[in-house]
């Protein structure tokens, strides 16, 4: 007969002593500074202010007795040792970290963490969750916002929903994640009404060269537009470049130029006037769509019951939205 764990011999074990192994808020502060190449960046990941972070690298360079951190003039970087020390610690960051959340939902069935694109959370995402909560009130839905710079480890939330530009390259789906596409929708030119009259008159596509354009990271949304629309040539674009989508889409609700917004982004917006479409109804200025969304989920978790009963909600108010003109997508999967 087998021995219960509990009453087996226990082998001889010697712990780590405590000068081996530094405070764990001290490398938790390292890895992140790490992997988002900065203090503030790490700070604001971690909910810190940005001295709390600068306190912990000190910290695990008293204990180490190695300088972890360099001062340069575009900010902070790694010294060889820390990035050597980095390498080696990171994937014991991620296992810790992936155990902890898989023991927690192991613990808790009802609470479901769900990550997009700052903008679509803002915008689309927000305005909507309370209804599933309303249908589903024993669940807890934590929704995060996703900065397109970070890549996200796949245990990190239980569904992740992206928009990706057919002109960009080939979206990498992490190891141990189920990806499908869920709708492609269009993007279109917009303005607000106060702009457009002050603006010289747009009648093509071509016109929208002389105006101030709002890029969202740079201009490869914009000239892509442009040349699905006809306009090649002489584009030699120029205007503010702001980091993401929905600062683009801000920009353009205070005035400051014409910007190019995903029509479930901009749905409301658009339906109140604030925003005007640009040549909505003219041949020339077809909604062209150019972008898809995409879930992804753990390959462990995308039959759980929770995950399947969110993702049917999901597609099925999708499904309403995509249908609608400014929108002018399609559903590319039906929920389950």
């Amino acid at each position: 007969m087998e021995t219960p764990d509990e009453d087996r011999p226990v082998a001889a074990y010697n712990p780590p002593s405590r000068k081996t192994i530094p405070p764990f808020e001290a490398l938790r502060a390292f890895d992140a500074v790490a992997r988002l190449g900065g203090v503030r960046q790490a700070a604001r990941s971690l909910g810190r202010d940005h001295a709390v972070i600068s306190r912990h690298l000190k910290t695990l360079e008293q204990w180490t007795g190695a300088r972890l951190i360099e001062r340069t003039a575009r900010g902070v970087a790694l010294t060889k040792d820390a990035r050597r020390y980095h390498r080696e610690i990171a994937a014991a960051m991620d296992a810790i970290a992936a155990s902890t959340i898989d023991l927690m939902r192991r613990g808790y069935h009802n609470h479901l963490y769900v990550s997009c694109a700052p903008g679509f959370a803002l915008h689309w995402m927000s305005r909507r969750v309370g209804l599933f909560e309303k249908l589903h009130p024993d669940v807890e839905i934590e929704l995060r916002s996703l900065d397109r710079n970070i890549s996200v480890a796949p245990y990190e939330s239980d569904i992740e929903i992206r928009f990706v530009p057919t002109y960009r390259t080939s979206m990498k789906v992490p190891a141990g994640v189920h990806c499908e596409e869920v709708a492609s929708v269009a993007v279109v030119a917009v303005a607000s009404p106060a702009y457009l009259a002050d603006a010289a008159p747009i009648r093509t596509p071509g016109d929208l060269i002389g105006q101030r354009l709002l890029h969202e990271h740079d201009f490869d949304g914009w000239a892509h537009w442009l040349a699905v629309h006809g306009v090649y040539d002489d584009l030699d674009l120029t205007g503010p470049r702001l980091s993401q989508g929905h600062l683009t889409l801000d920009a353009a609700l205070h005035g400051r130029g014409v910007a190019l917004v995903n029509g479930l982004v901009g749905q409301a917006f658009l339906d109140s006037g604030e925003l005007v479409e640009i040549g909505r109804g003219e041949p020339a200025f077809q909604p062209y769509s150019f972008g898809k969304y995409y879930v992804l989920v753990g390959a462990d978790r995308k039959d759980t019951p929770l995950v399947r009963r969110y993702l049917r909600w999901f597609t099925a108010e999708l499904a309403r939205d995509v249908a609608k003109p400014h929108v002018a997508g399609r559903v590319l999967l039906a929920g389950k």
